[in-house]
């Protein structure tokens, strides 16, 4: 194990809306208000998402299994920014659900929001922190600097 230890900073209320990309939205208020390290929790609605609902494989390197979720349906979920050589960068785990059909993993390529999107962004100051590609993972993972 290891960790560090950080304080509140800022906290961020945000409202997506129809259409637009959960990632490409929370990245992009990241970015321009030079977030390196948040908590991020949403609640509302996802139009459809490829979600990861863990490995197809381990080995050599992890391959994500993904089932895709055709909405539009609810959706909660916990996540982290940190960031990586390119930027700040989501990771985040959601339950999406719609009639009897349920999908818990992380929501990519392509999470859409359905009529509404709430973010709450919650800041970590002083947390030195970022996403390094581990070489026999083959992903970028969190490690504590």
């Amino acid at each position: 194990m290891e960790y560090a230890v950080g304080q509140t900073g800022r906290i961020i209320g945000a409202r997506l809306f129809e259409g637009e990309d959960l990632y490409e939205c929370v990245e992009e208020i990241a970015k321009k208000e030079n977030i390196k390290s948040a908590a991020v929790l949403i609640t509302g609605g996802l139009r459809k998402a490829s979600v990861v609902v863990g490995p197809k494989q381990e080995k050599p390197k992890i391959v994500g299994n993904f089932k895709e979720f055709a909405g539009p349906g609810e959706v909660l979920g916990a996540g982290t920014i940190y960031c990586d050589d390119t930027g700040p960068k989501l990771h985040i785990h959601t339950a999406i659900g719609k009639d009897d059909q349920t999908i818990v993993g992380c929501p990519r390529g392509g999470a859409k929001t359905f009529l509404i999107m709430e973010v709450t962004i919650i800041e970590i100051n002083n947390l030195n922190a970022e996403r390094k590609l581990d070489e026999d993972k083959g992903l970028k993972l969190l490690r504590f600097t």
